[in-house]
């Protein structure tokens, strides 16, 4: 789980969110242009599709 960082601290339930939201945002997403899983994020809001080179703007933790 990628919130062990965390240690003790925060308590579970803003662990678990927080877990699930950046699980989400780090996996490869469909492209709105080619439709190949190859859209990675690079910073808020701001997605890459890998294969076109497109930049475009979505969502914060999904492209959609």
């Amino acid at each position: 789980m990628p919130t062990k960082r965390f240690g003790a601290r925060y308590g579970r339930k803003p662990k678990k969110k927080f877990g699930q939201i950046e699980k989400q945002q780090r996996a490869k997403h469909k492209s709105p242009f080619c439709n190949k899983m190859s859209v990675k994020r690079v910073a808020a809001g701001i997605w890459i599709c890998k294969k076109t080179g497109v930049k475009f703007a979505g969502k914060a933790y999904t492209p959609k």
